[in-house]
């Protein structure tokens, strides 16, 4: 829960520090700030430690209590904390509280996740299909960019800004992305398959819970 409760902390911090800037403009800035898939997977990871313990009899609980979504989610910060420290971090110079949220989302958040997903998680019964169904959400987002960014003229990332390296670069761009998350994904599904993993603590104690209440314990 303090990884959960670190996560929720920079994210609500980083809103709370753009919508006081924003004036007139908030929803504006809201949607751009929505926008940024490094706000979307500190999200997702904020949703998979906190729901799990908070209730884990619940659709959402069980949702992201599941193996696959857990290793999908783990890939995806992966992501974001490699695109960052390789293409981002010497653009960006952030002061004060922003980098304090920085820190947490880009240098804290991806490696307690891993850790959770590398201890906690039981990784044996992984699919290879992993590999394409975790490819919804990458879709998704890189659609939602490219019509906001046509429509707006917001790009989240530099790498994505077909209004100043072309379309041919932006694609050329993705592609490599694409690339390095099918490798990613097939290295953490692989890896979960030869070594495992014991369930989580969540999923363990809603166990003893449910064995209790029917008196075989």
């Amino acid at each position: 829960m303090v990884a959960a409760a670190l996560g929720w902390f920079a994210i609500i911090t980083q809103y709370s520090l753009v919508a006081a800037s924003a004036g007139p403009y908030l929803l504006e800035r809201s949607i751009n700030f929505f926008s940024y898939f490094t706000i979307v997977s500190n999200i997702l990871v904020a949703l998979a430690l906190t729901l799990p313990w908070l209730a884990p009899n619940s659709r959402a609980g069980r949702f992201f209590m599941l193996p696959s979504v857990r290793t999908a989610i783990a890939a995806y910060i992966i992501i974001v904390a490699v695109v960052y420290h390789t293409m981002l971090s010497r653009l960006y110079h952030p002061q004060g509280w922003r980098l304090v949220c920085d820190i947490i989302l880009h240098y804290v958040m991806p490696p307690l996740f891993v850790l959770d997903w590398a201890l906690f998680v039981d990784k044996r019964d992984l699919s290879w299909r992993l590999t394409l169904h975790s490819f919804a959400l990458p879709v998704v987002y890189l659609i939602w960019t490219a019509l906001h960014g046509a429509l707006a003229g917001f790009y989240p990332y530099p790498f994505l800004n077909v209004n100043r390296i072309g379309y041919e670069q932006s694609l050329m761009n993705v592609g490599g992305l694409i690339v390095a998350f099918v490798c990613l994904i097939l290295a953490l599904v692989a890896i979960g398959r030869l070594f495992g993993g014991g369930p989580h603590p969540e999923e363990h104690a809603r166990s003893r819970a449910c064995v209790s209440k029917d008196g075989q314990m």
